[in-house]
């Protein structure tokens, strides 16, 4: 049945393209972790993702789950690398030492496959390994998946980026084509420094959307304007569109965030005013709002969800965390109802029961409304206008 392909790491990139590439190809994913490897075997994914739950329930995929690199590996044609890439702040680059040493150990294993990476990284460093392994069988293939959304990103992508030209990687991008829903769907074959590039410049522009629709919204907050009316006409123009123009408390998540610093600390010379602003943009409208929520002058604080996507089930890089460190840096107590987590690195409480939460709060700030919260709208913060994140 088709071609054998490995997958390593068992996360949104991951699951989604094993999910998709199951269904005509043998796949084998791979995990270091042993209860994500059992629950995978057992049709449970470690992702948040109902459309790709209900499909793994329900379609006939020749998948199976590893935590043994080399048993996912032999024989394989393609391994595709999903594993995490955390920015450095101290170096300012994203770490991409797993891959390096995940690399190494293929490669002593199986040198024939066509070893495509799918984490984000620095821009240069596919060609980099190249070099430093002597092997021209190393390609990057961006992502550009939404979190909650991971398989149908894949099954119905925007377009499908390869960064290399020789006839494996033209014969992957068409397996990625034809694995989809969309057989129309435009492929682009690059250098994969070019490839690289596209991957950092696209979610830093997004990041740029967030931070202007942000900053609109703060705008009409200062002059009693309604954001809803002025977004709505705004994004009526085609050239500007009706989407990521909701107001929110900052860009965060697994992406916006790295991907942008990256993307700033790799220019030299030339001129960088706008993604330099970018990150100056997101952290003042975090001191904006905090200002806005002191000024209602609550004992209590209570943070509603601390992943702030709609179908998210992780808080990393969440734009609320700056907002909490300031409203505790002001000696406001913050209590938190959030169901996926139960501790933090800040001076806060978890509270497991919503209505105590609720009420013990004297303002409660939700980035997203939801029927839950409804109820309590009177004693809400949010900057929620379109209750979407798309």
């Amino acid at each position: 049945m088709g071609i054998k392909i490995s997958i390593v790491g068992m996360g949104y990139v991951g699951c989604g393209n094993a999910l998709m590439l199951a269904r005509d190809n043998e796949v084998s994913i791979v995990d270091i972790d042993n209860e994500k490897v059992k629950n995978f075997n057992n049709k449970k994914l470690p992702i948040q993702d109902n459309f790709a739950q209900d499909f793994f329930e329900s379609e006939n995929l020749n998948l199976s789950a590893t935590c043994d690199l080399f048993e996912s590996i032999v024989d394989a044609s393609y391994i595709i690398l999903s594993l995490p890439t955390n920015f450095d702040e101290e170096t300012k680059k994203f770490d991409t030492s797993i891959i390096e040493k995940v690399i190494a150990d293929i490669l002593h294993k199986n040198s024939k496959a066509l070893i495509i990476i799918k984490s984000t990284v620095n821009i240069g460093f596919t060609k980099s390994l190249r070099k430093k392994f002597e092997t021209t069988r190393i390609i990057f293939s961006p992502e550009f998946l939404r979190e909650g959304h991971a398989l149908e990103d894949n099954l119905y992508p925007s377009r499908v980026i390869v960064g290399g030209l020789s006839a494996d990687a033209k014969l992957f991008g068409n397996i990625l084509i034809n694995s989809s829903e969309d057989k129309k769907v435009p492929l682009l074959f690059m250098e994969s420094t070019e490839a690289e590039s596209v991957k950092l410049f696209s979610n830093t522009y997004l990041a740029m959307r967030v931070a202007y629709f942000n900053e609109l919204d703060g705008f009409c907050m200062d002059n009693n304007i309604n954001p809803s009316d002025v977004i709505t006409g705004v994004s009526l123009d085609k050239r500007i569109g009706n989407f990521y123009n909701n107001p929110s408390f900052g860009f965060g998540g697994y992406c916006l965030p790295k991907d942008s610093k990256q993307l700033l600390n790799q220019f030299t010379n030339a001129p960088h005013n706008i993604i330099h602003a970018i990150q100056d943009s997101n952290k003042a409208r975090s001191e904006f709002l905090i200002n806005k929520i002191i000024n209602f002058q609550p004992k209590i604080v209570g943070i509603y969800r601390l992943a702030m996507k709609q179908g998210a089930d992780n808080s990393r890089e969440s734009s609320i965390f700056s907002i909490i460190e300031g409203l505790v840096s002001k000696n406001i107590k913050v209590v938190v109802f959030d169901a996926s987590i139960q501790e933090s690195d800040f001076d806060i409480e978890f509270i497991d029961n919503f209505s105590n939460f609720a009420e013990m709060s004297d303002l409660i700030i939700v980035n997203r409304m939801d029927d839950m919260i409804k109820p309590y709208a009177n004693k809400v913060f949010s900057r929620d206008v379109f209750s979407s994140d798309e």
